[in-house]
């Protein structure tokens, strides 16, 4: 439990750093929380004005923290240097500003694509980012998560529609693994305590060992929806393709790049079982096939289309 510490976050505006920032207020810790826009005031919560690329807001950041929970990064950007310049420098900016403060204690966020970071430009600068981490000299923990799904998500939502639509277009043959956006909270906060294990690379997943196969995702995905789904294997080049079109319709707002389209084909994306998170500090408890429903039935709600 963190409570009563003061937590410093990044990305606590986004997708899984939102989750985190609800669960440090939920078991009591103090947050200062990094945003680039004004937000309503929440208790416990001190947003501090400012970015990566701005040192001086980083100090007044991890000022007096105990932890810092560093989620912010991107996972999309035109070129090497955009993807260099949010996962790596700006990774090597909140360890200046945690050794500047004497904070000890450093959650990063990564990427299971830090495995093979010669596939994709995303992949080469979350391995970057981990070795500053590691060569850092804190008290350091790394996640490289899996694919993330939960309510709110807008990375997995095209899929959701894919399958209401009965379709769902997959990469070629190989296999995943998945963590609902909860559990992966669970594991950051847990992680950011004092008594949690530091210098320790951890991939956590649902717990479904060897992962799920495309073809057993895209069926989880329809009985999410309520419809009969049809999971078709992709081949490489028509992704290449469908990442033309994407770009074309949707510009810098295109989810199937070609830097993703380049790990997406990657056969192997399933959680390294040598490298879970030790049972007495973490373990998952939402059931993937419920998480999916889950979320499904909150798109709906939300009128996503």
């Amino acid at each position: 439990m963190v409570t009563a510490l003061t937590i410093a976050l990044t990305g606590g505006t986004g997708f899984v750093g939102g989750r985190v920032l609800d669960l440090l207020e939920k078991q009591g810790a103090s947050v200062r929380a990094l945003t680039r826009r004004p937000l309503d005031p929440r208790p416990n919560v001190e947003w501090v004005d400012g970015a990566l690329d701005q040192p001086e807001s980083l100090y007044r950041l991890v000022e007096r923290a105990d932890a810092v929970i560093h989620v912010a990064g991107a996972i999309n950007a035109p070129t090497q240097q955009a993807f260099d310049a949010a996962n790596l420098h700006g990774t090597e900016a909140m360890i200046a500003a945690a050794k500047s403060a004497g904070v000890q204690r450093f959650i990063h966020v990564s990427s299971l694509a830090a495995r093979e970071p010669q596939l994709s430009q995303y992949g080469a600068s979350k391995a970057k980012s981990e070795a500053v981490v590691e060569a850092s000299g804190l008290g350091w923990s790394i996640v490289r998560p899996p694919a993330v799904y939960g309510p709110g998500d807008k990375e997995t939502f095209d899929l959701f529609k894919m399958a209401r639509r009965g379709q769902i277009f997959m990469p070629p043959k190989g296999r995943v693994s998945l963590i609902h956006v909860d559990d992966l909270a669970r594991l950051l906060v847990a992680l950011a305590a004092t008594n949690a294990p530091t210098g320790t690379i951890m991939e956590p997943d649902d717990g479904r060992a060897g992962g799920w196969s495309h073809i057993e995702f895209g069926n989880a995905l329809g009985e999410a929806v309520g419809v009969p789904s049809r999971t078709i294997s992709t081949p490489r080049i028509l992704m290449k393709l469908g990442s033309k079109i994407d770009g074309l319709i949707r510009r810098d707002k295109a989810k199937l790049t070609a830097d993703r389209v380049a790990y997406f084909c990657h056969p192997d994306w399933v959680a390294n079982p040598a490298l879970a998170a030790p049972a007495e500090l973490w373990r998952p408890e939402i059931d993937t096939r419920k998480g999916l429903k889950a979320t499904a039935e909150w798109y709906s709600e939300q009128r996503w289309h």
